[in-house]
């Protein structure tokens, strides 16, 4: 079977750099700042000002409401200067309290494909496709972010240059969050269920943040005079407040391009990165939205997460929860089986496992379908992404790990009505690191988090030893006909 490497190469591009918060601390050198920022006239001010946005405007959408947000996060503390301050100085102060992230400048890998919800302006057979990218940065956090690009109907793929500005989403300040779904949520990580009675037995089906301080603050009041019930609650609040700050969503402007949006840690559990999407087209009968699963890592331990999106402009990211959301590479098949959704799960760090749920938040059951059983995958198993439906059964792309941690990429189909089985699968590695691609910060590794079916040849984008992304095209009879 051939496999045509295409010779794209995405590399991290240092020049791509967010706006992110600087926060100096302790608290009293913040004090010994602002001061030495209000002791210089205002001449001195304006000309300090025209010099940094002169530096820094090109690369950044709307610096100056950035840096005008910064001053308002540090200006009670300016106390009896703050009367009188003009516009000039309050940028000013902002941009000290401001940092540039270079967001993608340490790797720029673990891709995912899906289909663009907008194929509109195209040549007949082409299509357009989003690209989701690992980003690493410094202090290796990792987020999300984006490219765009078409595939012709002879497989040509054209990658479109991404902009040099990017942007993270607006957090919407105040979510609204489904009680039942919140409570069902807080009964599977074991809360008590008498605090949950208390908190949510007056609170409405739909409610805010707001609601939900208000509510905790009225019965953490009717505690304080039994110390153990109050630490108990104490407990129970930290814990409802962590499962709401980890459900939020996030907007983008319509007028900022793909490519331009970045979706960065919000969340305490994500707080050190947003690891290895794995978007996915997926319909309900007539619907259509795109699912992504990924990893949340808080500097010590990674929880799976779960992102919806119906255009990739508002995003909504929620916990998955029961007692088989463990480890990492989880991956939703593009449509429910049999009425019930399917999950790809590696629960043991080994083998390769499917759930079946009636809620894409919950899943509580699992059933081992692939087990490690050749050279090149002695020491595990995973998946490259959600299934592809074909018309011999669901296509899953893996990966398998073997002798000095070296990593393979390869190929199985399950069966369409029941994806517990596996029906075929290939014996030898279909993709390995080869050349350069062996060199990087990781080395050895080829990965991939999701891939596509165009006229008759799977479009197989993946990171090179954690590094950077490339892309190879196989054609899929051939792939099939290899299985066995």
């Amino acid at each position: 079977m051939r496999l045509d490497r295409t010779g794209i190469l995405i590399r991290p591009d240092c020049s791509r750099v967010l706006l992110r918060a600087f926060d100096p601390q302790p608290k009293d050198r913040v004090l010994r700042i602002l001061k030495r920022i209000m002791s210089i006239d205002e001449d001195d001010v304006d000309l300090q000002l025209e010099v940094t946005l002169r530096e820094f405007d090109g690369s950044h959408h709307n610096l100056r409401g950035f840096l005008l947000a910064r001053y308002a996060h540090v200006r009670r503390l300016l106390r009896e200067y703050e009367v009188g301050l003009s516009e000039n100085r309050k940028l000013l102060i902002g941009a000290y309290f401001t940092s540039e992230y270079a967001l993608e400048c340490a790797a720029l890998f673990n891709p995912s494909l899906v289909w663009h919800p907008d194929q509109s302006g195209l040549e007949v057979g082409t299509r357009r496709f989003i690209m989701s990218l690992r980003a690493t940065g410094e202090g290796h956090i990792s987020s999300i972010c984006f490219r765009t690009g078409t595939i012709t109907a002879a497989n040509e793929i054209r990658m479109e240059a991404p902009g040099r500005c990017v942007a993270v989403g607006e957090v919407v300040p105040d979510p609204i969050y489904d009680r039942h779904l919140f409570v069902r949520k807080l009964r599977e990580i074991g809360i008590s269920s008498v605090f949950v009675d208390e908190v949510f037995g007056d609170v409405g089906e739909k409610f805010t943040m707001p609601d939900l301080e208000e509510r905790l603050a009225t019965v953490s009041r009717q505690y304080r005079s039994v110390v153990a019930r109050t630490r108990a609650f104490s407990r129970a609040r930290d814990h409802i407040m962590s499962l709401a700050y980890s459900n939020y969503e996030v907007t983008f402007s319509a007028d900022l391009p793909v490519s331009e949006r970045v979706l960065f840690p919000t969340a305490p559990a994500e707080r050190n990165g947003i690891e290895d999407a794995r978007f996915v087209r997926f319909t309900d009968d007539s619907s259509v939205r795109y699912y992504a699963t990924y990893t949340a890592y808080n500097g010590l331990t990674t929880v799976p997460q779960l992102i919806e999106t119906e255009d990739f402009l508002r995003f909504k990211i929620s916990t998955l929860n029961g007692s088989e959301v463990r480890n990492k590479g989880m991956a939703l098949f593009p449509r429910k089986v049999n009425g019930q959704f399917a999950m790809l799960s590696r629960q043991d760090n080994e083998n390769i496992y499917v759930m079946l749920s009636d809620h894409a938040h919950f899943w509580t059951s699992k059933e081992k379908i692939l087990a490690p059983r050749d050279p090149w995958n002695f020491i595990q198993l995973g998946n490259c992404g959600s299934p592809i439906e074909t018309e011999r059964g669901w296509l899953v792309i893996s990966h398998g790990v073997g002798p000095m941690r070296t990593y393979s990429i390869s190929a199985f189909l399950l069966d369409l009505d029941d994806p517990r089985v596996v029906t075929a699968r290939l014996h030898e590695p279909l993709l390995v690191a080869e050349g350069e691609e062996r060199v990087g910060y990781v080395p050895n590794v080829v990965y991939s988090c999701g891939s596509l079916v165009n006229n008759g040849s799977l479009i197989l984008p993946y990171a090179v030893s954690d590094h950077a992304t490339t892309i190879a095209v196989v054609n899929l009879d051939e792939l099939l006909d290899s299985m066995w």
